[in-house]
């Protein structure tokens, strides 16, 4: 129901007009971070299909029916993106948009599931994860979002042709170009998180621990002041697993990074492993690099 409802505010939103390269209201921030170019790729992996938001629906008269067969999909047309209007609210799987991070919305891709998407006038290619329902217009395949867009360099006109394929299983199983897919890939399959609506600049999560520790066990998380990120390794349904990776990452952290390792677990007993909080976007995406380069993870962008 909650999943719906979200759908519904975006689904009004796209039916407004155009102005300039994005829809009224919408586009970027005032001043939005100034190292959109770091951002890394979005890693595939296997994970299981969100329920909700891979059943049968109708928008604008028209029923849409969600491809869980586990079939190809190979399209060319055009893609838009949306941005700062849509920052921080949910998405149809129940997860917050994030406009910096590397995903898309699509009308019967299954959710989740990723997708290479190449721009055709100039070869520009992403790799992005499939989180979320659109956009509900004729002449458009996939929705981007902000940084994504950036990225394709396509923020300008609004709109593009690419080509859009999806990356099957397979390929995910055998994905060689981050060297930490294989972790990610055999990592236990979880729900899909449904966050709660941002009301505040505290995060959701009802407990936290910092490592390494001999018996690690979680503590009452502190407050996160507004504006704070965090840099996600995984997610697990089991905390001895989080815990054992937590380790792994503590035990090769670059030296001089003062953010800890932790451990922290959401309202849906989901045990994520997180770096940070950092102060700023900023910041986070300036410990990435290193962060990857010295544990051999590619951490994501994380909101508190």
């Amino acid at each position: 129901m909650l999943a719906a409802c979200l759908l519904l505010v975006l689904l009004a939103a796209c039916s407004g007009t155009k102005k300039g390269g994005y829809y009224k209201d919408d586009g970027p921030e005032a001043n939005p971070p100034s190292n959109l170019d770091k951002v890394p790729d979005a890693i595939p992996k296997i994970e299981p299909l969100a329920s909700g938001a891979n059943k049968p629906y109708k928008v604008f008269g028209q029923s849409y029916t969600p491809d869980v067969s586990g079939g190809t999909y190979k399209v060319q047309g055009r893609a838009s993106w949306y941005g700062k209007k849509f920052h921080g609210n949910g998405t149809s799987n129940g997860e917050r948009y994030d406009m910096y991070a590397m995903t898309a919305a699509h009308t019967t891709l299954p959710i989740p599931s990723y997708v290479r998407v190449t721009r055709v006038s100039n070869g520009k290619s992403v790799v992005l994860r499939v989180n979320d329902r659109g956009p509900f217009h004729s002449d458009r395949i996939i929705d981007l979002s902000y940084v994504a867009a950036y990225k394709l360099g396509m923020l300008g006109p609004g709109s593009s042709e690419v080509i859009v394929e999806r990356i099957m299983p397979d390929q995910i199983r055998n994905w060689q170009t981050q060297p930490s897919t294989t972790m990610m890939a055999d990592q236990t399959p979880v729900a899909p998180v449904a966050l709660p609506p941002p009301a505040s600049p505290e995060p959701a999560a009802a407990t936290q621990t910092q490592l390494p520790s001999e018996n690690i066990s979680l503590q009452q998380a502190t407050p996160v002041p507004a504006g704070s990120m965090f840099l996600q390794l995984g997610a697990f349904s089991d905390p001895a697993k989080a815990q054992s990776l937590a380790a792994q990452v503590t035990q090769k952290m670059p030296s001089g990074l003062e953010a800890p390792v932790l451990v922290d677990r959401n309202a849906n007993n989901l045990y994520r492993v997180r770096i940070g909080p950092f102060a700023s976007r900023d910041a986070a995406m300036q410990a990435l690099t290193p962060i990857q380069n010295s544990t051999g993870f590619a951490p994501s962008l994380s909101l508190p």
